[in-house]
């Protein structure tokens, strides 16, 4: 796992527990309606722990009861956290697309690191996250968590 601040963040003991605690709305990017798939798995878990997801893929119209947008751009409500299931070549658009849409966090999940694109993301201001699970975090934190 690399974290990845912002210039000018306060510094914090635990910067994941913060970004659990502060930000609730996550969109899923890449975000499979197969129930067999980590992606449905980990969303699953996160929005019955209170996180309010929006699905990102153009392939589904709607997983776990929420609609899906082709793109990040597409998305209407304010996106906090950017939770990235794609290969990590497939990163730097969704980066873009991210900074743009004035989220706070791009967490790369495991196994998924681009360090060219997550520094694009810090330097922009977005705090970044990469080879981590967004599940694997919560769960070390559930008892310290809200």
């Amino acid at each position: 796992m690399k974290i990845l601040l912002p210039d000018g963040a306060p510094p914090s003991a635990d910067p994941i527990f913060e970004i659990l605690t502060k930000y609730k709305t996550i969109a899923v990017v890449g975000l499979s309606s197969n129930p067999a798939r980590p992606s449905y798995g980990v969303t699953e878990y996160m929005q019955s722990a209170g996180y309010q997801i929006v699905p990102v893929n153009p392939n589904e119209t709607d997983v776990l009861g929420e609609p899906s947008y082709a793109c990040l751009q597409d998305v209407p409500q304010k996106i906090e956290i950017v939770d990235v299931f794609r290969r990590p070549e497939e990163v730097p658009p969704v980066v873009d697309a991210a900074i743009k849409a004035g989220a706070k966090v791009i967490w790369m999940q495991l196994g998924i690191a681009n360090e060219p694109a997550a520094e694009k993301a810090r330097a922009a201001g977005l705090t970044v996250i990469m080879d981590a699970c967004i599940l694997v975090e919560h769960k070390r934190r559930r008892q310290k968590l809200p």
